[in-house]
């Protein structure tokens, strides 16, 4: 079964008030199966013109695990806490390849 992955793209503007929201959200990631694969660390646009200023990679069981995580009513209450710490945060929902047997 092919793993899902959540990719977001962000530029944290208040780090004291996103470190609140960061402890909430990587429980709730745990519990419903996923793992940070990237969060935050170096990055360097290498080809096109893309510049994020921090990338996180969350893997998850499959497409559908990771759109329940993301769509449930507890990440809800945790992004509340994200509210008003970043200048931007774009996340996309991506099936992977299949899972090695």
């Amino acid at each position: 079964m092919p793993y899902g992955y959540i990719i977001v793209e962000m530029k944290i503007n208040d780090l004291e008030q996103y470190k609140k929201y960061m402890a909430v959200a990587q429980e709730m990631v745990k519990a419903a199966g996923g793992e940070y694969l990237v969060r935050g660390g170096r990055c360097e646009t290498v080809e096109g013109e893309w510049q994020p200023a921090r990338v996180g990679v969350i893997r998850f069981p499959s497409y559908e695990a990771a759109k329940t995580f993301n769509e449930g009513a507890a990440y809800a209450t945790a992004r509340q806490l994200r509210n008003g710490t970043t200048e931007y945060f774009n996340m996309i929902l991506v099936e992977g390849v299949a899972a090695p047997v």
